[in-house]
């Protein structure tokens, strides 16, 4: 697996693309902003989306869905259904809060816990873990050999955890969804948070001050 990391938006959000060379199909979540960058670079690699995947509704994980959209309308919008409404609301979804307004695309498609999306031969399962909002989800690929990568979103940071003062955030929530959806997976699971550098479920479930 290829995890290409692009850091999109003012407030730095982490945009995954991902991909099984030598195919061409890709995944990207969290298209949060600078539209031409992600776009130009799945050009550039060749690549085709097959999914675009907002882990939540928040502006800087969604703020590049419509160009991505226009570029590539094959691919498929996808959210949980708590966070949709968030899609086409500007103050829901925080980017009246940065001095615009912003509305999203309405999703293809969207996703529920333990439902899969299918990237050729691989799959990413959806795990629903709210907390930072109504609707956030992670996706967790585990291959062939047992190793295990989990995409977080705003759900956990190396060595944070999503805010909860937001409509519809829950610490205790997020708290229940770390705890029983990301780190009762194998300590060697790889953490690919919405912001900031990458982790480890053992790392996080040992060190992180927040838990």
């Amino acid at each position: 697996m290829k995890v290409e990391t692009l850091i999109v938006g003012p407030i730095q959000a982490c945009c995954y693309v991902v991909s099984f060379p030598p195919d061409s199909e890709a995944l990207v979540i969290d298209p949060g902003g600078d539209g031409e960058e992600i776009v130009s670079y799945l050009k550039k690699k060749k690549l085709k989306p097959v999914y675009l995947v907002n882990t939540h509704g928040h502006i800087d994980h969604i703020g590049a869905n419509a160009e991505l959209k226009k570029a590539f309308p094959d691919a498929l919008l996808c959210i949980h259904p708590e966070d949709k409404p968030m899609l086409g609301a500007s103050g829901k979804n925080l980017s009246t809060e940065l001095g615009f307004s912003y509305t999203s695309p309405e999703p293809d498609k969207l996703l529920k816990e333990n439902e899969s999306l299918k990237l050729g031969k691989h799959e990413f399962k959806i795990l629903h873990t709210p907390g930072h909002t109504l609707g956030g989800i992670s996706l967790l690929y585990q291959s062939k050999d047992k190793s295990s990568s989990v995409f977080t979103g705003d759900t956990l940071f190396q060595m944070g955890v999503g805010r909860t003062d937001f409509p519809g955030g829950s610490m205790q929530e997020l708290v229940r969804s770390i705890k029983e959806k990301i780190l009762s997976l194998p300590d060697d699971t790889v953490v690919y948070p919405g912001h900031g550098p990458a982790t480890t479920v053992g790392a996080e479930k040992h060190g992180n001050p927040f838990l």
